[in-house]
């Protein structure tokens, strides 16, 4: 079994999608913050956006959909759950393989010395904050215009390629390369099955979509 999960998981414990209505911060848009360009050009911005959204997820708990999935991944012989979820709410909740292929937003990366580190500070004392080697740190998330980590993709598509039953949980199935997955999985002959609380690009191309909020038809499933 494998399993990719996206922002609609998350929203159900009460952490912002930035798309659609009221995905604002400061007036400024997700997709204008989330990209290399926008830290180049104001990192302390940037950075101002990733303390808030850390201190935001301190106070956020896993809901009965990232539970659900645990169990699914105790009473499946072989398991892989793919987020595009950098929260870290599914291993909070005790998910172990767990696949991030957008990062983390409690990783920081050295732009100097390369290193990368977890650093799960809601509040960062200093902004933008520094390396021990003087360098800046950047967050360790995958952002709009750079490629996914290539040892976590490949697993990734090998989960997809090698299911039985591929679940499509709370994305919207419009962000790329991870999208593609439940395809991958679909050609190689998984049963592909969406949850979603509406349809996506995915629906008419899959076995089985079923409608409505992850942490009410994931229980209902281990049932």
């Amino acid at each position: 079994m494998a399993v990719l999960t996206g922002a609609g998981v998350s929203a159900e414990s009460g952490v912002p999608t930035f798309r659609g209505a009221g995905g604002l911060w400061k007036r400024h848009r997700a997709e204008s913050l989330a990209t290399p360009e926008a830290f180049a050009r104001d990192p302390k911005l940037v950075w101002e956006w990733y303390d808030w959204r850390r201190g935001t997820l301190a106070e956020v708990q896993p809901n009965p959909g990232h539970y659900a999935l645990v169990e699914l991944e105790k009473r499946a012989p072989a398991f892989t759950l793919i987020t595009q979820n950098v929260d870290g709410l599914h291993e909070r909740a005790g998910a172990r393989n767990v696949l991030r292929v957008h990062g983390s937003i409690w990783s920081v990366r050295c732009l100097a010395c390369g290193i990368e580190r977890e650093d799960r500070r809601a509040a960062l004392p200093e902004i933008p904050p520094r390396c021990q080697c003087g360098g800046m740190l950047r967050p360790g998330v995958v952002w709009f215009g750079e490629a996914l980590p290539a040892d976590v993709w490949g697993k990734a598509e090998a989960a997809a390629r090698g299911a039985d039953l591929f679940l499509v949980v709370g994305t919207s199935a419009i962000v790329y390369p991870a999208a593609g997955l439940a395809q991958i999985a679909k050609a190689s002959g998984a049963r592909v099955v969406e949850i979603n609380v509406a349809a996506t690009a995915l629906s008419e191309e899959i076995d089985e979509s079923l409608r409505g909020p992850s942490g009410e038809l994931l229980p209902l499933l281990l049932a």
